[in-house]
């Protein structure tokens, strides 16, 4: 296999759909030797939970069945990729190569773990599609790349129904472009830090040493974890890690010593030609045998390295970590392997990023004496590469060059390099391919070209001849592949808690980030909590809370323009993204309600492409969350309606919000629509939260500081309007409109709180009991805290001039009084 090298995508994916509306996929990381299964519900007529899943791999190859009617209503995944993956290659297969029961074989066959261990029990009916789409994958992938997947080399997940919390689409991308959290990419400009540097939870994280652990990194990122053992594994070895400067620094030196690539390695194991022939004498086989010489190389220098990460772990106390230990540092398969290596690579060679330093070591790789023809070849690369260096020493004496260099390509192989400074006038008319390259000039000779040729020839029958000597090695070591698969996935998510999550923390000021607490059932609640992104741009950021739980599932923000509501929004969600994935937040406290998808409708803008309106693409994006969303969701809206009339705009919002109110899901919602603070009037597990303005000399003063309860910042709106140059006549006939209206809103919120009072006090009442429910209290603080619940409603309820009967069994007692009692 090829390495496609730098970021490229890498993966290749088979999708298929049934009438009933169910998606199969199968998607193949060529780079890593990895299948990942998917079978869902797709429940969204214009494929969005389907657009999530290709969004996150972005493949390089989708591989569809023909395409035939849609279930009703539906598109077709076939159209689907026509419409908006254009500019992925797309690939045609029979449905019979859709075959579900060869791709339970395969599984079988080719996973490192047992398809039970998988959650595939029971693959051969229930999740049929994607097994099929795995069968269509494997066959295009070993017909094109004319190879063979070795068994027990795979490393297999298996999603059921998005068993990692589900990003909705447009969350992450909006037509196309568009982050709403800008969770990979920035929405502004302004968050492009210095020297263009991007500006995005991930690259605010991507501190990864490894090309594996920043792709795990991202599908982290994407898919946050759902279960809570797991999540807490991984903030137990991050406690660990801070609270161990000598493990956190040891850690950190030793994965420097693996190299970057080692996940990439094992392509070259996990699969073989489907035939052994003389082919492999074939000089344009050149490029392949340097591949596997490579790939040998990387592979000793990472086991050389085992025994450093065995000393640093050996007294972990976390599970991580300790496991690691365990299964890693352990096992003696990697002693075993690595003695195979030493038996034919030198000792002596290591893996090398300098191009020619590392074509030296791929043509001595293998021990002197063992094969013939190796050795002559290897004399011959010697000879051509000591008369390229002789003919450098030439040329500075002969024409009084002392600082020409002779660097080196792979591409171009040797050419000279010199100072402008050092040439007076013109070159000399030997010199030839002559290239300004900053203060220096590129150049060549024919004598230099000649000796390229050469050089590079004795290379390539070095690497021919190395094959041949590693072919047997090659084979032993596809039989312990799978500790191989182990150990490249250890040291990807090492690379990820260490040099990202660890590296993050520790360069913020002393408990600046925290760890999250996190319960099945409880509240959403985030004490001083900042915007991960925008505080390291600006340091003076304003920290704010949030508080949600079962009894007031839905939080109303409002405030005026650029006061700071579409930042809290994203602030509220990427702290969340990253608690679950196991990494510190940037709060003072943080417990968390495991989130099982976030939903997020935010910005405005005409979709030209699919022919809506700001408006159309609004509520497509709205009735998207109302038809997926669950109990555990979270979801976070700003400015619903405001893009069509002003009454239907607030109608459509105030619908949405009732709805939303009677699930379990927790809701943030900003709006500049005043009249929906009502609802808080009304339904009591609504709160109401304003970003605090004062206005001075007919200014506003932004203070970015959320704060309970609506307060009616008058005419913010005009105010503005006045500032961009408003005429004053307009502005005043304005102002004695908006106040009449004002006063209306007014009296009728009066009469909703006198008449919702008590409901009120009650749902108030409950959730002090929820919360109480929830805590880490002991049983005298609780009983404690119920008292005084107790006292201070009672004190409550009297001040409203309600009767209280103490001596009655139940008769003339609130509810709330019940509650309490």
């Amino acid at each position: 296999m090829e390495d496609d090298g730098g970021e490229r995508s890498s993966f290749v994916i088979g999708l298929i759909e049934n009438r009933a509306k169910e998606v199969g996929v199968a998607a193949f990381d060529l780079r890593s030797a990895s299948l990942h299964l998917s079978q869902y519900i797709e429940t969204s007529s214009s494929y969005q939970n389907t657009k999530t899943l290709l969004h996150f791999y972005d493949p390089m190859m989708i591989i569809v069945p023909p395409n035939k009617l849609a279930p009703e209503g539906m598109v077709g995944v076939s159209e689907l990729v026509d419409r908006f993956y254009a500019s992925v290659k797309k690939i045609v297969m029979a449905r019979g190569c859709f075959d579900d029961t060869k791709g339970a074989m395969l599984i079988k066959n080719l996973a490192v773990r047992e398809p039970s261990a998988l959650g595939l029990d029971s693959y051969y009916k229930q999740y049929y599609l994607c097994l099929a789409s795995a069968s269509a994958t494997i066959k295009w992938i070993e017909a094109e790349k004319g190879v063979i997947v070795t068994n027990h080399s795979l490393s297999v997940t298996f999603n059921g129904s998005f068993d990692h919390m589900n990003i909705d689409a447009t969350s992450l991308i909006v037509d196309g472009s568009v982050q709403n959290l800008e969770i990979i990419e920035p929405f502004h400009s302004a968050l492009w830090g210095t020297n263009n540097k991007k500006r995005s939870l991930f690259h605010m994280l991507k501190t990864t040493k490894t090309v594996g652990g920043t792709r795990l990194l991202r599908a982290n990122l994407l898919q946050p974890l759902k279960d809570i053992e797991t999540i807490n594994t991984r903030l137990d070895c991050l406690d660990e890690l801070m609270s161990n400067e000598q493990l956190f620094f040891g850690l950190s030196q030793v994965l420097r010593k693996f190299p970057k690539e080692t996940d990439r390695v094992l392509c070259h194991f996990c699969f073989k030609p489907k035939k052994v022939t003389n082919e492999v004498l074939v000089v344009e086989n050149t490029r392949k045998s340097q591949m596997l010489i490579s790939s040998i190389i990387l592979l000793k220098t990472a086991l050389d390295a085992l025994p450093l990460l065995s000393k640093v772990l050996k007294d972990a106390k976390s599970f991580l970590l300790a496991n690691v230990y365990k299964s890693i540092c352990e096992n003696e398969k990697y002693a075993d392997i690595r003695k195979r290596i030493g038996v034919v690579i030198d000792e002596d060679v290591l893996h090398a990023r300098v191009p020619f330093v590392a074509r030296t070591q791929q043509c001595f790789a293998v021990k002197a004496g063992i094969d013939g023809l190796l050795d002559i070849a290897r004399r011959s690369f010697c000879d051509t590469s000591e008369a390229i260096h002789n003919l450098a020493n030439k040329y500075r004496e002969e024409f009084k060059m002392p600082n020409l260099k002779l660097p080196f390509n792979s591409r171009q192989g040797f050419y000279f390099s010199i100072p402008q400074k050092d040439i007076q006038g013109q070159l000399p008319s030997k010199f030839i391919q002559v290239v300004k390259h900053g203060n220096n000039v590129h150049c060549s000779t024919l004598e230099l070209a000649s000796l390229n040729v050469r050089n590079k020839s004795a290379a390539g029958e070095c690497y021919i001849r190395t094959e041949v000597c590693l072919e047997a090695l090659v084979d032993t070591i596809r039989e312990d592949i799978s500790v191989l698969t182990l150990l490249a996935e250890v040291l990807c998510l090492l690379d990820m808690i260490v040099n990202s999550f660890s590296h993050t923390i520790s360069t913020k000021p002393v408990d600046r980030y925290i760890r999250p607490e996190f319960t099945d059932d409880g509240p959403l609640a985030i004490d001083a909590g900042r915007h991960p992104i925008l505080e390291s741009i600006h340091c003076d950021f304003v920290p704010n809370n949030i508080f949600i739980s079962e009894a007031s599932n839905m939080v109303i923000a409002m405030g005026p323009n650029m006061s700071g509501k579409s930042t809290y929004l994203q602030q509220v969600c990427l702290i969340v993204i990253l608690a679950q994935i196991g990494c510190y937040v940037p709060a003072r406290f943080a417990t968390i309600r495991v989130v099982d998808r976030i939903f997020t409708r935010m910005g405005t803008m005409d979709n030209l492409e699919s022919n809506s309106s700001t408006f159309m693409t609004e509520m497509k994006e709205t009735a998207f969350v109302m038809q997926n969303v669950s109990q555990r969701s979270l979801i976070v809206m700003d400015e619903l309606g405001r893009a069509t009339s002003s009454s239907d705009g607030l109608a459509i919002a105030w619908s949405c919000c009732e709805h939303l109110l009677s699930l379990t899901a927790y809701t943030i919602f900003a709006t500049h629509m005043e009249n929906l603070s009502e609802l808080a009037t009304i339904y009591p597990n609504v709160k109401i939260l304003r970003f605090d303005v004062d206005i001075r000399n007919s200014r506003l003063d932004f203070k970015f500081q959320l704060k309970d309860g609506p307060r009616h910042v008058a005419h913010y709106g005009l105010l503005l309007a006045e500032v961009a140059g408003l005429p004053s006549s307009v502005i005043e006939t304005a102002r004695s409109i908006t106040s009449r209206i004002t006063d209306k809103e007014v009296k009728r919120m009066d009469v909703n709180c006198l008449h919702y009072n008590q409901i009120q006090l009650a749902y108030h009442v409950s959730q002090r009991l929820i919360c109480l429910k929830y805590s880490n209290h002991d049983e005298d603080s609780i009983r404690q805290a119920l008292q005084s619940l107790k006292e201070s409603y009672i004190d409550v309820w009297g001040n409203f001039g309600i009767k209280l009967d103490q001596s009655s069994e139940g008769c003339g007692k609130t509810s709330a009084q019940r509650i309490i009692e």
